[in-house]
């Protein structure tokens, strides 16, 4: 027995249902999910089955039969016009015959014969063969007065009579010219994220739209209206550190040294072209010179551009295992969680998620009989060298994601937490916008809440440790957050270190700030 998942697209009458669950359990299959809500779209309905194979072929060859089995996701013709008829009786129905004929549906009509025009009728339709919209215009012309409104072949005009439809074609501009049967195994994941939502008292449409905001964000904010909010910090001589923080997702940082440059989180892979115009712009362009790239953790936004680069990606087992799995969950207490599974799909097909290939694993901690060395809570799993700098590879809890590095230089106060510690409020509010939709669509980013506080707590208490030894420095701890500026701890709060300068596609970077703590 196998799992199978189809959509079908019903008539709207009773008992539609009832026929297409007769012929599924005419072969035996066992229905384990379904969902239809007529509030989104009122003819189609999403099913996953366990059947043997022979048995789910005849189930999808009877529902095609009776024109139930949706096959192709090919844009519907928008078509809205005026047309004139005569005042007399009979004059809609001998209309609506050439209507009928084209096997168009009729999703708006509007007359009123005490209106401001008694003789016009105004008419929207959905034509699913294009090729027969040209003909019937043309019938309609040689009978009637006709003014075109509004004429549309790709799908954005369509209304939510055919939702999924709509839908489909809104995704394929964040994926591409994606084949039917993909793209419809890819409805049925976001279908599946919404009645998981929808169970948690989540406006359904409200869901579809965020879906479609994260792409829509990371295709508005690629290319030439690519922008970073960048902070540089001289660490000592010959070493400078870069912090960028792309529009959407986490911050690329890189050390530019005197015999290499490295890189710790890549961000989101749309972004790499970006990326490298940037770093170019900053005369950081030879990738050459990039010899290495730290990976904090699995998730698309901090590793997703890796495998562009030649350079090698140091990173642990549990990591790299996620990058190559379905969920970000894996591994956590949440692992299993549709949420997390379907996110995942959704980040990565929208992001053009292109993992680390050239890969260098972290030792593993012995499970027993070792005394392991640790970095407050945090065990060392590696030490490495940047431009001279010493730093260690902290195995991090786990509570924002299973196989979670911290990277630490203690002697000069550089902690790069990933997203365990973010300052928030350095947060643009269209990077607090597009974060919280990770938020909504997962109800938390992180896959162990609790395991998360635990971390934050830890972390600061660390940032405070190491503070208390470079205070004779005058010196502080530099938070490189994964998200928002880099930091300092005061009172207990991050406060960003230094200003940022706005790098703009195209433009020449914009100092904003450049005090130095």
């Amino acid at each position: 027995m196998e799992q199978f998942s189809f959509i079908a697209c019903m008539p709207d009458r009773p008992g539609a249902l009832h026929r297409a669950a007769e012929i599924i359990t005419r072969y035996e299959g066992n229905i384990n999910r379904i969902q239809y809500d007529r509030r989104i779209d009122m003819h189609t309905v999403f099913f996953e089955v366990t059947v043997v194979k022979q048995a789910y072929e005849k189930i999808c060859e009877e529902l095609e039969k009776i024109g139930y089995l949706q096959t192709s996701l090919q844009p519907v013709a928008f078509l809205k016009f005026h047309v004139y008829l005569p005042n007399r009786p009979g004059a809609l129905f001998d209309f609506l015959n050439y209507i009928t004929t084209s096997k168009a549906n009729i999703t708006f009509l509007d007359f009123d014969e005490r209106g401001q025009h008694p003789e016009r009728l105004v008419v929207g339709l959905h034509i699913e063969n294009p090729n027969m919209i040209d003909a019937l215009l043309n019938q309609l012309k040689s009978g009637y007065r006709l003014e075109i409104l509004e004429y549309d072949t790709t799908g954005e005009k369509l209304d939510d009579t055919v939702f999924y439809l709509r839908l489909a074609q809104k995704l394929r501009s964040f994926i591409g010219s994606a084949e039917d049967a993909f793209l419809m195994r890819f409805l049925h994941d976001i279908n599946h994220i919404t009645q998981e939502l929808s169970n948690l008292r989540k406006d359904p449409i409200e869901v579809f739209e965020n879906i479609l905001k994260v792409g829509d964000c990371l295709n508005r904010t690629s290319g030439d209206n690519f922008y970073a909010d960048v902070q540089r910090v001289r660490i000592k001589d010959g070493i400078e550190l870069f912090c960028f923080q792309p529009p959407c997702g986490g911050n690329i940082y890189l050390f530019d040294t005197p015999s290499e440059r490295v890189m710790i989180d890549t961000g989101y892979g749309i972004y790499y072209q970006d990326v490298v115009n940037m770093l170019q712009h900053y005369g950081l362009g030879d990738l050459n010179r990039l010899k290495r790239i730290y990976i904090t953790h699995a998730d698309a936004d901090h590793c997703g551009a890796a495998g562009c680069f030649s350079a090698p990606s140091y990173l642990n087992r549990e990591t790299f295992l996620i990058t190559r799995e379905t969920s970000r969950a894996y591994g956590s207490s949440s692992h299993g969680c549709i949420l997390e599974e379907v996110y995942t799909k959704i980040i990565n097909l929208f992001s053009r998620f292109n993992p680390p290939t050239n890969i260098v694993l972290f030792p593993e901690i012995p499970l027993s009989g070792e005394i392991i060395e640790k970095r407050g809570v945090f065990p060392v799993i590696a030490r490495f060298q940047i431009g001279g700098l010493e730093f260690e590879a902290l195995a991090g809890m786990g509570g924002h994601m299973h196989g979670e590095v911290i990277y630490l230089c203690p002697e000069e106060g550089l902690l790069f937490p990933e997203d365990a510690l973010i300052n928030f409020r350095s947060l643009s509010p269209d990077r607090t916008e597009y974060n919280v939709l990770a938020d909504y669509l997962m109800t938390s980013v992180n896959v162990d809440r609790k395991l998360a506080r635990e971390e934050r707590q830890a972390l600061l208490s660390l940032v405070s440790e190491i503070d208390e030894k470079l205070a004779g420095k005058n010196r502080k701890c530099l938070v490189c957050c994964g998200h928002g500026s880099i930091s300092v701890l005061e009172d207990g709060k991050l406060v960003e270190y230094t200003g940022s300068e706005r790098y703009a596609a195209g433009q020449k970077g914009i100092s904003v700030s450049n005090e130095g703590f």
